[in-house]
């Protein structure tokens, strides 16, 4: 799978990476255009996660076109929600992203038609394949509902060689609650290998990108704007102040698995597939809230503290008070 870009960085704002994906950039040492790949991607690795999409494209703007396929397949992007105005897709939305994209074109799955235009020799899953895509969207549609409640998904399934598949199952989830505006971003991309008549091979790569944009109180923001009258010098520094305690929680985390289940049937796909999603995606939830979340806790609880400095002081007056009572001649304990 593709490796997927993590890194601190940001002016004004603290910004925290969740974890590295899996993958990652070769060495270097090989061809000049291998070389150029694996710098990309490791510049792309110390810059913002949340900017991904933007770095991405100013990259590809230096890059040679012979290698623009390359790094876009090497880089896991938050996908882009899209409108299929077909009369099949009746204004639906569906998720774009590189797994369904064939040029400047990507392929809707109520329609499987190519938007913005029209591609007749597009990649196109096989009649058999298109029908259990058509279930799948169904099944994930029903599990994105249970497990986020909003949302969309999309799935996107090509074929192999030897009646073999693979596919692309895609979540978009997105909150916003006052001061706190976050999104979460699965993507799973699997390949079905069928070793006998009852029996079928899955590898999957699971890639979850998250992020978390948490904005100063609206008052404390009036209040930068009030004083930067009086602090502002001319050279931004007012603008500099309103950006205070702005943070961005943002990064990706992806991990692999590969498992052997019966196929009683063509259409046990769906359930199969199913249960390897729903299994990741809770190891990659726990994984990021014990792991992740409790060690930027630890972090931020060890360079600042919740209690004001004047019931800190008091708390160690306490205690060289009873200190001294304790040392004190003829007083027992």
């Amino acid at each position: 799978m593709a490796a997927a870009a993590s890194g601190l960085g940001g002016a004004g704002s603290a910004v925290v990476a969740l974890g590295g994906g899996g993958g990652g950039s070769g060495s270097g040492s090989g061809s000049g255009s291998q070389s150029v790949v694996d710098l990309s991607l490791d510049l792309l690795r110390r810059l913002p996660p949340s900017d991904i999409s933007h770095n991405l494209s100013k990259l590809l703007s230096t890059c040679p076109n012979s290698l623009s396929e390359d790094l876009i397949g090497s880089v896991d992007e938050p996908p882009v929600v899209k409108v299929d105005d077909s009369p099949e897709g009746a204004g639906r939305e569906f998720l774009a992203c590189d797994y369904n994209r064939d040029g400047d074109s990507w392929r809707s799955p109520w329609s499987n038609r190519f938007l913005p235009e029209e591609l007749e020799d597009g990649t196109r899953p096989s009649q058999r394949l298109r029908q259990l895509e058509e279930k799948a969207m169904e099944a994930f549609s029903t599990y994105r509902q249970l497990y986020y409640e909003s949302g969309i998904s999309s799935c996107y399934f090509w074929d192999l060689d030897d009646s073999n598949f693979a596919g692309a199952i895609v979540i978009r989830s997105q909150l916003s609650a006052g001061r706190v505006q976050g999104s979460w971003n699965s993507l799973h991309v699997f390949e079905a290998t069928e070793l006998g008549v009852k029996s079928v091979s899955y590898k999957l790569t699971s890639t979850v990108m998250l992020s978390f944009d948490v904005k100063q109180q609206q008052q404390q923001q009036k209040g930068d704007k009030e004083g930067s009258a009086a602090v502002g010098d001319g050279s931004g520094n007012g603008k500099e102040q309103q950006k205070k305690g702005n943070m961005n929680l943002s990064g990706s985390l992806t991990r692999q698995s590969e498992e052997k289940l019966p196929l009683p049937d063509y259409a046990s796909h769906i359930a199969n597939l199913g249960k390897m999603v729903e299994e990741m995606e809770a190891k990659q939830r726990n994984l990021l809230q014990t792991v992740y979340f409790g060690k930027t806790l630890d972090v931020l609880n060890s360079v600042r503290s919740p209690e004001s400095l004047d019931a800190k002081r008091k708390e160690r007056e306490l205690q060289k008070e009873l200190m001294g009572l304790w040392k004190r001649p003829g007083v027992e304990s």
